[in-house]
């Protein structure tokens, strides 16, 4: 009877860790002016938010131990390379992570855009991380047009950064 009890509090405590993510989440920043930030990133170099008005933003953040984060690396390496020469900006914190433990992911999955690490936790605190990976689309005014929950695709990037563009531009899309 034990042994069942503890089963199902661990099937209960997976599923509410590693469950059903995949699904876009609203957040009370949607609509809003995206918090400002100003990321050291790993090569050494500083990334503002305000340096990139006018520019769509995607503002992913992520933790090398997270799996589901492993899961989209590659869809988010395609997709920057896809977008990269079209006014579209991606960006990477790490987060709850260690430097080196950083530093090897990149390496090994790939990560071609700024990426950066939150040492002091107010990049994730000001948009209200809870989990990873979480992304922002923030439009070239500064608004902040979606926000996704759980592991990306192209299908999903290509979805949200043309959202996030918005109908008054051309749109980044290569279709």
């Amino acid at each position: 009877g034990v042994l069942v009890i503890i089963f199902l509090v661990l099937a209960l405590l997976g599923y509410a860790l590693f469950g059903d993510r995949e699904t876009a989440k609203t957040s009370p920043l949607v609509g809003k002016d995206a918090p400002e930030f100003t990321l050291k990133l790993f090569d050494g170099k500083r990334v503002s938010l305000s340096e990139l008005k006018g520019k769509t933003v995607l503002l992913n953040f992520w933790a090398s131990w997270c799996m589901p984060c492993r899961q989209e690396a590659p869809a988010l390496e395609q997709s920057w390379l896809k977008y990269k020469d079209k006014n579209v900006v991606f960006i990477g914190v790490n987060v709850w992570d260690e430097n080196r433990s950083a530093s090897s992911y990149i390496e090994k999955f790939g990560g071609g855009y700024p990426q950066g690490i939150d040492p002091e936790e107010e990049i994730q605190v000001d948009y209200g991380i809870g989990g990873v990976p979480e992304t922002y689309f923030i439009g070239p005014s500064g608004i902040i047009t979606d926000k996704y929950d759980g592991p990306l695709t192209e299908e999903i990037i290509d979805y949200y950064v043309n959202r996030a563009a918005g109908p008054e531009r051309d749109s980044p899309s290569t279709n």
